[in-house]
């Protein structure tokens, strides 16, 4: 795929995600990133607006690189960049269920999911907690920088969720998995419910390997 059709892709995304109720209003960021250039939604923008020739493009410093202005969390986009260079697209929503999730006073952060079933593991695991920031902080960007080092998926306090991928269509993937999964957490909390064993969570680790 081209890095034009990775532009078409985070707009498709974008709009998607408006259309099916993962994002409102102007919440929620998008970014892909090309060598020393990141692509991202602009701000004060609605998802389903999303269009290649609106996007802002800045460098890793955070510089503008054309007339549009970057998402104000364009500083959380380029830590988790710099932390996993790997990573060539970023989700950021603010969907309810993991919203939800993270606004749990409760909430054990070191394991905040039960394992449902084996594509949380292929697709999310390990989530990351991330503490709350206030939005487009730089406590924020560092201390999202710190948990996109050792995971995919983040779940930021009182905020919402952020997924890492290779490219768009796994970033969108990883995010839709997790926010599928808050929403069976919901669903199911007053039933007794059969959960993957340690022996099946490590034949999945076996055969799928790490993400």
């Amino acid at each position: 795929m081209g890095f034009s059709s990775e532009l078409e892709a985070l707009c498709d995304a974008a709009v998607s995600f408006h259309a099916r109720g993962y994002a409102f209003g102007s919440t929620g960021n998008l970014s892909v990133r090309a060598g020393d250039h990141v692509f991202i939604t602009p701000t004060g923008q609605s998802l389903r607006h999303t269009t290649v020739e609106a996007l802002a493009e800045i460098d890793l410093a955070g510089g503008a690189r054309n007339e549009n202005k970057a998402s104000k969390e364009f500083p959380f986009h380029l830590a988790a960049y710099a932390a996993q260079p790997a990573a060539r697209a970023i989700v950021h929503l603010h969907s309810t269920w993991s919203v939800l999730l993270s606004c749990l006073d409760t909430l054990d952060e070191a394991a905040p999911l039960p394992v449902f079933t084996p594509y949380y593991l292929m697709r999310v695991a390990p989530l990351a907690v991330v503490p709350y920031c206030r939005p487009g902080s730089e406590n924020l960007a560092t201390v999202i920088g710190e948990a996109a080092a050792r995971s995919n998926c983040l779940l930021l306090r009182n905020h919402g969720l952020v997924a890492l991928g290779r490219n768009m269509s796994e970033a969108v993937d990883r995010a839709e998995e997790l926010e599928e999964t808050c929403r069976l957490y919901f669903a199911s909390r007053n039933e007794t419910l059969r959960l993957l064993t340690a022996e099946q969570r490590d034949e999945i680790e076996r055969v799928f390997g790490s993400k």
